[in-house]
């Protein structure tokens, strides 16, 4: 077997996305996976992660869900997904917590947009949901509302006031939640007046 098809052995069993380590366990030498790099049969995804190259088949989602784990999708990309915003996002927006290393947000060749979250309420409201064929975490419903408040600055006030009103006649929507978050998040006061304004309007 050549060290291209070991390689194309361990990506196949990986789904496409192998770590350096994953090489060496299959029998390869570092120098073997740079090499494969620099023939153009593998293409760097991040330091230390690889697919093969020209494999389009792989998904910014599975990506994701490789390469950045912690990685929570909210905002932007959150409101896309529940048809709050009918705005296609240009860049993932994922929150993920303080603490992490910057090194491993960096994602060759793919649009970020990170929120750094405080540990304490990073998971509040975290649930998971089906992007295709990649199931990834993100914030619930509510969660996602409080983070319109919180993020109200950096959201442009036709995207916030979307939100805002598709929320309010979402059958599915839990208004106890949002209480409870809004109040975890030091938000409660102005969550409850805007939303006693619209749910009465």
């Amino acid at each position: 077997m050549t060290k291209l098809e070991i390689a194309q052995k361990v990506l196949n069993s990986t789904g496409g996305i192998a770590k350096t380590a994953d090489f060496i366990e299959a029998g390869l030498a570092k120098y073997d996976v740079c090499n494969l790099n620099n023939n153009g049969h593998l293409e760097r995804i991040r330091h230390g992660f690889y697919k093969l190259a020209n494999n389009f088949d792989i998904t910014d989602e599975q990506i994701l869900d490789a390469l950045l784990p912690e990685g929570i999708v909210c905002v932007e990309s959150a409101l896309f997904y529940y048809g709050y915003s009918d705005f296609t996002p240009r860049i993932w927006t994922l929150a993920v917590p303080r603490t992490i290393s910057r090194a491993k947000i960096k994602i060759d060749d793919m649009a970020i947009k990170v929120y750094y979250i405080p540990n304490h309420y990073y998971e509040l409201g975290k649930t998971s949901a089906d992007f295709g064929e990649t199931i990834l975490s993100i914030y619930d419903r509510e969660r996602t509302i409080c983070d319109c408040f919180k993020y109200r600055t950096k959201l442009d006030n036709e995207l916030f006031n979307k939100a805002i009103n598709a929320y309010v006649v979402d059958e599915q929507k839990n208004l106890s939640n949002l209480s409870k978050y809004a109040k975890e998040m030091g938000l409660f006061k102005r969550v409850n007046d805007l939303m006693e304004v619209m749910l009465n309007g």
